[in-house]
């Protein structure tokens, strides 16, 4: 990122504020990872690739949306060797890089292995609204010592932006889910109010055993009847 206040259409401010509305676009969560991945590429200097490694279930981790191969090859010898930036990153909650991964002594297993992929510089965020982390932005370069101070913390601010994208994607998708779940145990009930007579209450208390007896969740056992509604 460059910051030239005599050029608006390249300043700092400027590449954030279009890069903050690229990303409000974008309610689908597959769709936001896509666009923060690609609009780090394209503005954050040094960065040739990007990925996100996405905290899940509180403490799972995985690389989502990458923009290479190489960027889920690395990541993985991450995750197999339980140490590296990104992991770190989400870990401290601080910015970590390296200039030269052949050389690194703080991974040293890590380091070893995913300098072979070519890679030798690397940048990771945190990814966190309000305290909850949801996993770090990471970048890539073949280039030794790619990534300035000053990119640095430019891409701090970029990473501020996307966190709050993603995060506002996920809250979306999962209002998604609890509508379409409600609607689901709605038609559920009306299928057992219908059939077996009931009011509302006992076939809901039907629903609600149901889910106990199978151990399935309620509206897992609302969907299976609202599906097989024909059959039974």
């Amino acid at each position: 990122m460059t910051d030239n206040p005599d050029d608006p259409g390249t300043s700092l401010g400027a590449t954030l504020s279009a890069v903050a509305r690229m990303l409000q676009a974008e309610h689908d969560v597959d769709a936001t990872l896509a666009a923060i991945v690609k609009a780090a590429v394209d503005h954050v200097d040094g960065a040739e690739y990007a990925g996100i490694s996405l905290v899940e279930s509180g403490r799972a981790i995985r690389t989502v949306a990458p923009t290479d191969n190489v960027v889920s090859a690395i990541d993985e010898v991450q995750y197999r060797t339980g140490q590296g930036p990104c992991l770190d990153a989400i870990a401290d909650h601080q910015i970590y890089t390296t200039g030269d991964l052949a050389a690194e002594a703080r991974w040293a297993e890590f380091a070893s292995a995913a300098a072979e992929f070519g890679v030798h510089s690397m940048l990771s965020y945190r990814l966190f609204v309000t305290g909850t982390t949801l996993g770090s932005l990471n970048l890539y370069s073949r280039k030794r010592d790619a990534f300035s101070l000053q990119t640095r913390e430019d891409g701090r601010l970029f990473a501020t932006h996307a966190a709050i994208a993603l995060s506002g994607a996920q809250k979306e998708a999962q209002l998604g889910v609890a509508i379409e779940s409600r609607d689901v145990i709605g038609m559920a009930k009306g299928i057992l109010m219908q059939r077996h007579d009931l009011g509302p209450v006992a076939a809901f208390r039907m629903l609600v055993e149901s889910s106990q007896h199978t151990n399935l969740k309620l509206h897992q056992v609302a969907a299976w009847l609202v599906e097989h509604r024909d059959q039974l």
